[in-house]
């Protein structure tokens, strides 16, 4: 398997805070990659330096075999990257269909934004019933679709997930996974999934990091972690 992300020594952090202390990992193409860990281990904070949010204070970042644009989010968005940020990030006086289209910011061709609206409403058959309603009402787990939604409409190469399932009922939880996994096939978009419910996001993914303090204490096949969850989760 062809590596599309190559992650080495990134270090960041907020003002005078270092977060993030020399992380290292790599996901595959058309890969799911989990990465766990505790409340401010620096997952989220990882994920926002990939994409260019948080620029990197040291360490090196390879996309599909190019350097990657540190602290440029938007030509990081046009090279194949993309985040579902922690708490949806939509535009919820915007309708469904106003939302998708803003996702597709950085592509001006008409003809393509109808078609991968077309696509994220075949993914998503609810949103199609809903396309003028404004997002501000739906349920927390329609808004989440309208966050991935808004993802796809890059066609992406990477996409990266923070905490999908935060905030979802038990039922709608496994939805989510179970959305993530057809992307995934569906379009061959390569995933990074930061996860708070650890047997589920285990079970879609390949393999799995585990943070701890701004590091990777862990790396192992997913179906590995998984059978061992209730041994290793607690000592970090």
């Amino acid at each position: 398997m062809a590596t599309l992300l190559d992650v080495h020594g990134l270090e960041a952090g907020y003002g005078k805070k270092t977060v993030l202390q020399g992380v290292s990992f790599h996901v595959g193409e058309r890969e799911i990659v989990a990465v766990l860990g505790h409340n401010g281990a620096g997952k989220s904070t990882t994920l926002k330096t990939i994409l260019g949010l948080l620029p990197a204070r040291k360490g090196e970042v390879r996309f599909a075999g190019q350097p990657w644009a540190n602290g440029d989010p938007g030509e990081n968005v046009r090279r194949g990257l993309t985040l579902v940020p922690q708490g949806r990030g939509v535009f919820p006086d915007l309708s469904v269909r106003e939302n998708l289209e803003l996702g597709a910011y950085a592509h001006i061709d008409r003809a393509a934004r109808v078609q991968r609206i077309q696509e994220v409403f075949e993914l998503f058959a609810i949103l199609a019933d809903r396309s003028t309603q404004l997002v501000g009402t739906l349920s927390g787990g329609q808004q989440q679709m309208v966050a991935v939604g808004m993802a796809l409409m890059q066609h992406p190469k990477l996409m990266m997930l923070d905490e999908p399932s935060i905030g979802l009922a038990p039922v709608l939880v496994q939805r989510v996974l179970e959305t993530v996994t057809q992307i995934n096939r569906r379009f061959g978009t390569a995933i990074v999934l930061v996860e708070q419910n650890i047997k589920s996001a285990l079970g879609i993914a390949s393999r799995a990091y585990v943070m701890k303090s701004g590091r990777i204490v862990v790396e192992k096949p997913a179906a590995e972690l998984l059978a061992a969850q209730d041994s290793w989760w607690e000592l970090y």
